[in-house]
Protein backbone atom coordinates (compact mmCIF):
# COMPACT_ATOMS: atom_id res chain seq x y z
CA UNK A 1 0.00 0.00 0.00
CA UNK A 2 2.24 2.52 1.31
CA UNK A 3 6.17 1.85 0.32
CA UNK A 4 8.78 4.50 1.29
CA UNK A 5 10.90 6.00 4.21
CA UNK A 6 9.11 7.88 7.15
CA UNK A 7 9.65 11.14 7.83
CA UNK A 8 11.05 10.21 11.10
CA UNK A 9 11.27 7.65 13.40
CA UNK A 10 8.34 5.85 15.45
CA UNK A 11 8.03 3.81 18.87
CA UNK A 12 7.90 0.45 17.19
CA UNK A 13 5.70 -0.88 19.98
CA UNK A 14 3.35 1.54 20.18
CA UNK A 15 2.21 1.56 16.36
CA UNK A 16 -1.32 -0.39 16.25
CA UNK A 17 -3.57 -0.74 12.42
CA UNK A 18 -6.90 -1.25 12.20
CA UNK A 19 -9.35 -2.64 9.80
CA UNK A 20 -12.68 -0.85 9.78
CA UNK A 21 -15.45 -1.75 7.51
CA UNK A 22 -13.40 -3.87 5.30
CA UNK A 23 -12.59 -0.81 3.70
CA UNK A 24 -10.25 1.36 5.55
CA UNK A 25 -7.20 0.67 7.02
CA UNK A 26 -6.20 3.13 9.88
CA UNK A 27 -2.59 3.14 11.25
CA UNK A 28 -1.89 5.12 14.44
CA UNK A 29 2.15 5.77 14.86
CA UNK A 30 3.26 7.02 17.56
CA UNK A 31 6.48 9.28 16.97
CA UNK A 32 10.02 8.98 19.12
CA UNK A 33 10.30 13.14 18.74
CA UNK A 34 7.13 15.08 19.83
CA UNK A 35 8.76 18.42 20.54
CA UNK A 36 6.74 21.23 19.14
CA UNK A 37 9.44 22.19 16.81
CA UNK A 38 9.71 18.59 14.91
CA UNK A 39 6.37 18.45 13.51
CA UNK A 40 6.35 16.57 10.42
CA UNK A 41 5.69 18.04 6.61
CA UNK A 42 4.77 14.63 5.08
CA UNK A 43 4.31 11.14 6.04
CA UNK A 44 6.93 9.76 3.92
CA UNK A 45 9.87 11.95 2.90
CA UNK A 46 8.88 13.62 0.12
CA UNK A 47 5.48 11.62 -0.09
CA UNK A 48 2.00 12.63 1.40
CA UNK A 49 2.27 15.85 2.25
CA UNK A 50 0.02 17.79 5.16
CA UNK A 51 -2.17 19.93 4.15
CA UNK A 52 -0.76 23.47 4.77
CA UNK A 53 -4.43 24.53 7.58
CA UNK A 54 -3.39 20.81 8.72
CA UNK A 55 0.11 21.20 9.14
CA UNK A 56 -0.80 24.59 11.26
CA UNK A 57 -3.01 22.86 13.46
CA UNK A 58 -0.88 20.24 14.27
CA UNK A 59 2.08 22.74 15.18
CA UNK A 60 -0.69 24.37 17.54
CA UNK A 61 -1.50 21.43 19.26
CA UNK A 62 1.95 20.25 19.57
CA UNK A 63 3.45 23.76 20.79
CA UNK A 64 0.39 24.11 23.20
CA UNK A 65 1.32 20.69 24.90
CA UNK A 66 4.44 21.79 25.02
CA UNK A 67 3.23 24.99 27.53
CA UNK A 68 1.04 22.65 29.33
CA UNK A 69 4.65 20.59 29.91
CA UNK A 70 6.36 23.92 31.16
CA UNK A 71 3.76 25.46 32.60
CA UNK A 72 5.92 25.12 36.29
CA UNK A 73 8.68 26.91 34.85
CA UNK A 74 6.36 30.11 33.22
CA UNK A 75 4.82 30.64 36.23
CA UNK A 76 7.87 30.52 38.03
CA UNK A 77 8.85 33.19 36.16
CA UNK A 78 5.99 35.06 36.47
CA UNK A 79 6.29 35.09 40.00
CA UNK A 80 9.74 36.41 39.71
CA UNK A 81 8.29 39.43 37.85
CA UNK A 82 5.33 40.21 39.01
CA UNK A 83 4.32 43.41 36.64
CA UNK A 84 3.58 40.91 34.19
CA UNK A 85 -0.50 40.80 33.43
CA UNK A 86 -1.15 37.98 30.51
CA UNK A 87 -5.00 38.30 31.75
CA UNK A 88 -6.01 39.04 28.45
CA UNK A 89 -3.44 36.99 26.19
CA UNK A 90 -3.83 35.25 23.36
CA UNK A 91 -1.50 32.73 21.60
CA UNK A 92 -0.86 33.02 18.28
CA UNK A 93 1.53 33.94 15.68
CA UNK A 94 3.77 30.98 13.45
CA UNK A 95 3.83 27.60 15.26
CA UNK A 96 6.25 26.05 12.76
CA UNK A 97 9.30 25.60 15.04
CA UNK A 98 7.25 25.24 18.20
CA UNK A 99 6.99 28.87 19.75
CA UNK A 100 8.45 30.67 21.56
CA UNK A 101 11.79 29.20 23.20
CA UNK A 102 11.76 29.45 27.38
CA UNK A 103 14.80 26.97 28.16
CA UNK A 104 16.97 30.13 28.99
CA UNK A 105 15.08 31.01 31.96
CA UNK A 106 15.66 29.84 35.15
CA UNK A 107 14.38 27.21 36.94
Amino acid sequence: LLQGKLFDSTVTDEGTWTLEDRQLIRIVLMKTNRDAGNCWTSLLENEYAADPWVQDQMQRKLTLERFQREAKLFFFYLHQNPGFDFSGAEISGNYSKGGPDFSSLEK
